[in-house]
Parts: structure tokens; C-alpha cells; sequence
């Protein structure tokens, strides 16, 4: 009752006319911001960030909070439309959406993702609403084992999920780990893969490589090889979604949420392991024939459902850890931690009591966005997808002046210029030969970070790999990748048997 009462409270300060403004505002700039390619929800809050201090308190943090969930449903608008993601979380989607648009449906996918979006953008909300408190000491009980297994298990699935053929993915994988290591060394403080370039003391941008690889890839690649291929694109069909479409969408919105929210809560590395830990799970679970058919070929509609209702309701779950233990689990979060000590607050275990009004608000005004969201989304999907019939050439020339202004914005540095371009040119590459690219992002975020609690785990056990085996949660998650290493190569094995 207590939690009602409070949320009651919160809606009361968030329906202020003022806020409603805000959280509209902030809603349709993050959906303009997910739309645009290269220019994240990351970019677009650091960027605002001077209003902080103009802005009354609540107000600013409900109109960064709807930047913040109104650029994950944007995100999947050109992800499906162009196969450019505005935003790494929305590579998943890009894989079966595109092909959907391709193939006459661009309207069923883009509907799919808008719902999807609400729906598990609501559960979560409620999530975050009832079980904060208990969800966060829980994810406290998780340890650096635990969490190496974790990233251990999204690397497996990433590289058996994606492109031809394991090998492919693997290589892709590695240069992604590969890029991640370039900078200080998190320990000793010495510079690795830097070459003697002051620029890469700090790293290589997580925002430089998504859109290199796959904006100013897609651009370059256009212009190299668009002109000699038979053009696919049908004739796009009315936007809705058909009784079969529900059928397939309504359980992989609910897989989705359901493997998104509990990543939220822990401070594992973002929306990258749900999305694709949801989109593996949705093709081993397609048992209709057509429906298996479809995935990478003319797109199925639970490739798009799933991981966009992973991918939100990971987003809308993340603000339980920056609320209750200060600790942000992605760039976009991290910022906000930042708006929020701009104004004197410190996210922690006492913020739900030394600033539970603010708190309560920004909780509320997650229903409120979620609605706006929807509105603005599903209606105008229409509007979006006329995008397909600019002409392509200014279309791309659009995609690569928004991805040059995008990834210059964040340092003003000229060497960053060289290294998208540079990061281009190797996206064409690997999508000439049959690389998947999404390898390439995934190892790199979460590669730091595996390192880095591979050390504390090894510290932990004393210089012993036995503490992985001890810890019963690790021990689990190590069982898991082990399963999807060997299992589909044990089921292939015997179906030769069976054959011969």
C-alpha cells in the first residue's frame, strides 16, 4: 500500500502541465534521435545536459528520461527501414525487420516493434515499481565470477546465433575484443594498441564503431555496389498486422520481457545480451516450417518482437540499479547519473527516501511516456515509412552527414573522422565476404568489462580458475555455454547418424 500511495504521489507531481510538456518533448526528441543514424540517446542527452541547470529538478530528469525510452522505439524505425540502427540496441532488430521491409512488410515489422515496445516497456515499468528494493539485492549477491559468465555467455551466443557460419562469427567476435583492448591498461595504467596516438589513450568510441560499421558501411557500400544489383525492394503493404502476426508477436513480446528485464537489474553490460540472447531464443523455438523458413531470408516477424521487447524492457529495468545503487550500466545511464549529481543528488540505497517525490515522479512518468511512445509511434508508422521513397541518393547522403556530425560532435576531433571512415571501409568488407558485423560491437563493450571482472574474479579465488566451479551461480551459467557450444553440434552429429 505504501508503494501505491507513493506512486500515486508520483503521478500526481507528473501530470503538472509543465511535466506532461517535458515528457512530450523528451519522448518525441528521443524518437527523433533513435530515427536519425548515428546520433544515440547517449549523444542527444550529454549534449542537453547544460539545461540542468535552468530546468526545476524533476522536470529535467523526466524530459532526459523520455530521451532515454522515447531513442529505443525510434531506434528500430530505421533499423527496419534502411538497416542503419541509430542505436547498437537495435542491431537485432535490423536483421529480420530489414528483410521484412524488403519483402513488402515493412508495416507488420514496424508495428510489431511499437508495441512490443509498450508492452514490455510497461511490465518492466511495474517491475521497477514493486520489486526495486529486493531486484537490487539480489543483483548485489552477484559477483565478478558471475558476471564473467554472463559476457562469457553472450559471446557464445553471438557467435553460434549470427552470420553463416560459427567461424565467420568468431573472427568477427575477436576483432571486436581486439578493438575493445586499445587503450590504458585498466590495471598497470600503460598504454596497449596505441600506436604512439594521444587520441587512443582513452579508447576507440563504442558510438564510432556502430556507426561505422553500419551507417557509413551501408552508405559505402551503396555506392560501390548498389548500382549493380537487381533491385529486391517490393511494393510496401498496408501497415497492420494481420490475426496470424498477433499470433506469432504476443508470445515473443512476453519471452522478450521476460529475458530483458531480469539483464536490466544487474550491471551486465547493457540491452547487447538480451536482444540477442532473445532473438537466439526465438529462432530455436520457431517450430512451424514457414516460420523457420523466414528467419534471414524474407524476415520473421518473432526476429523483430522479441529482441525489441528485450530491448526495452532492459532499458526501463536499468534504472533500478542507477536509482538504488548509483551504479549506471550503460553510456545514456551514466550520463544521467550525471545530471542527476549536477543538481546535488547522489543515486544510492537512501535516494527513496531523502528524494522519494523526485524519485516517484520519474517512476510515474515512465507509464506516461510509455503511452506517448505508443502514440506517437504506431499511428505515424505510416509517415515512416514513406522514408523509403526519398531518393536514394539523398537519402544516404542524409545518413552520412547525421553520421559524420554525430560522431564529430562528441570529441570535435578530426582524428575521429579518419577512424569512422577507416571503421566504414571494414564494415563493407565484412558485409562483401559475409561477416556478421554485430560480433564486431558486441566484443567490444563487453570486452573490458569481461576482462576486467575476469581479474577480480581471479583475484577472488586466490590465482584459482577453480573459483568459476565453486560459486554455484557461475557454475550454472558455465554449464549454459558449454550447452550452446556443444548441444546443436551433438544434434547435427546425430542426425548425420540417423541418416547414414
Amino acid at each position: 500500500m505504501d508503494i501505491f500511495n507513493a506512486l500515486l504521489q508520483g503521478f500526481s507531481q507528473a501530470i503538472t502541465l509543465s511535466n506532461l510538456l517535458w515528457c512530450l518533448v523528451g519522448c518525441a526528441l528521443g524518437t527523433a534521435v533513435g530515427v536519425l543514424p548515428g546520433i544515440g540517446p547517449a549523444v542527444a542527452v550529454a549534449m542537453l545536459l547544460p539545461i540542468t541547470g535552468k530546468v526545476e529538478v524533476t522536470a529535467s530528469m523526466i524530459f532526459f528520461a523520455g530521451i532515454y525510452y522515447g531513442a529505443m522505439y525510434g531506434g528500430s524505425t530505421t533499423s527496419i527501414l534502411l538497416n542503419t540502427p541509430g542505436e547498437t540496441a537495435s542491431m537485432v532488430t535490423a536483421m529480420e525487420g530489414n528483410k521484412m521491409a524488403k519483402s513488402g512488410r515493412a508495416g507488420a515489422a514496424l508495428a510489431t516493434a511499437a508495441i512490443g515496445s509498450f508492452v514490455a516497456g510497461t511490465i518492466a515499468t511495474v517491475v521497477v515499481t514493486l520489486f526495486a528494493p529486493s531486484v537490487a539485492e539480489f543483483a548485489v549477491k552477484l559477483g565478478p565470477p558471475e558476471y564473467f559468465m554472463l559476457m562469457l555467455l553472450a559471446f557464445t551466443t553471438v557467435s553460434a546465433v549470427l552470420g553463416q557460419s560459427t567461424l565467420r562469427g568468431m573472427t568477427a567476435l575477436f576483432i571486436g575484443l581486439a578493438i575493445g583492448c586499445v587503450g590504458l591498461d585498466q590495471i598497470s595504467g600503460q598504454g596497449r594498441y596505441v600506436g604512439n596516438i594521444p587520441e587512443l589513450l582513452d579508447g576507440i568510441e563504442i558510438v564510432l564503431v556502430a556507426v561505422g560499421l553500419f551507417a557509413v558501411a551501408e552508405v559505402l557500400y551503396a555506392v560501390l555496389y548498389e548500382g549493380r544489383m537487381v533491385e529486391s525492394q517490393n511494393k510496401l503493404s498496408r501497415v497492420h498486422m494481420t490475426a496470424r502476426d498477433w499470433k506469432r508477436s504476443v508470445p515473443a513480446w512476453l519471452r522478450g520481457t521476460v529475458i530483458g528485464t531480469p539483464f536490466g537489474c544487474i550491471p551486465a553490460g547493457g540491452t547487447e545480451i538480451p536482444t540477442f540472447l532473445s532473438y537466439a531464443t526465438e529462432k530455436k523455438l520457431a517450430k512451424d516450417p514457414a516460420a523457420q523458413a523466414e528467419f534471414g531470408t524474407k524476415g520473421a516477424i518473432e526476429g523483430v518482437a522479441g529482441p525489441e521487447a528485450a530491448n526495452n524492457a532492459t532499458v526501463t529495468a536499468a534504472l533500478i540499479p542507477l536509482l538504488t545503487l548509483g551504479i549506471p550500466t550503460s553510456n545514456t545511464t551514466a550520463i544521467l547519473l550525471g545530471a542527476f549529481q549536477n543538481y546535488g543528488i547522489q543515486p544510492g540505497p537512501q535516494l527513496f527516501t531523502t528524494s522519494a517525490a523526485l524519485v516517484w515522479a520519474l517512476i510515474a512518468s515512465l507509464y506516461i511516456g510509455n503511452v506517448m511512445l505508443l502514440v506517437l509511434n504506431l499511428p505515424m508508422v505510416g509517415l515512416w515509412v514513406k522514408l523509403l521513397k526519398i531518393p536514394k541518393p539523398q537519402l544516404y547522403a542524409g545518413i552520412l552527414i547525421f553520421s559524420t556530425v554525430g560522431a564529430y560532435g562528441m570529441r570535435q576531433s578530426a582524428f575521429d573522422l579518419f577512424l569512422l571512415f577507416g571503421i566504414g571501409l571494414l564494415g563493407v568488407l565484412m558485409r562483401r565476404y559475409a561477416f556478421p558485423t554485430a560480433p564486431v560491437v558486441v566484443g567490444m563493450i563487453l570486452g573490458p568489462l569481461a576482462e576486467a571482472q575476469l581479474r577480480n574474479a581471479v583475484s577472488i579465488g586466490e590465482g584459482s580458475a577453480m573459483v568459476f566451479l565453486q560459486r554455484p551461480m557461475s557454475l550454472a551459467l558455465l554449464v549454459v555455454v558449454l550447452a550452446v557450444l556443444v548441444l546443436p553440434r551433438l544434434v547435427q552429429w546425430m542426425g548425420r547418424r540417423k541418416a547414414i
